[in-house]
């Protein structure tokens, strides 16, 4: 008897370890790489986003304020695109930046925060 029960110990022990295996993989399967990293967020003067994709020319970025108007526009971007808030005119909120491709598709989009 106490063979069979350990044999059924074991034969749960493997048949938990494997759908815990498979329920990982199929979680980072679902995580999409970020292309922008926005910081300082919240931003007072300047607002910088690092473009993580090498051919981030291909690309074009929106700014769109919390009504949904666009703000800012920004094509052939740098690996590094720093805007200056204050002479922007833009003003305290929240706002959305979009990455655009060149079909129009929106390919990441996040959202900071501004509080001069």
């Amino acid at each position: 008897m106490k063979k069979h029960f350990f044999i059924l110990i074991v034969l749960i022990g493997i048949t938990f370890t494997s759908f815990a295996q498979n329920k990982s993989a199929a979680d980072n399967a679902g995580v999409q790489a970020k292309f922008i990293r926005s910081y300082p967020n919240p931003a007072n003067a300047v607002v910088n986003f690092e473009f993580q994709k090498p051919n981030s020319r291909l690309y074009s970025m929106q700014i769109l304020n919390s009504i949904g108007k666009s703000v800012y526009e920004a094509k052939n971007l740098p690996s590094i695109l720093t805007i200056d808030i204050k002479n922007e005119k833009f003003y305290r909120g929240i706002y959305i930046y979009q990455l655009v491709d060149k079909n129009g598709i929106v390919v990441e989009s996040g959202k900071f925060l501004v509080i001069n």
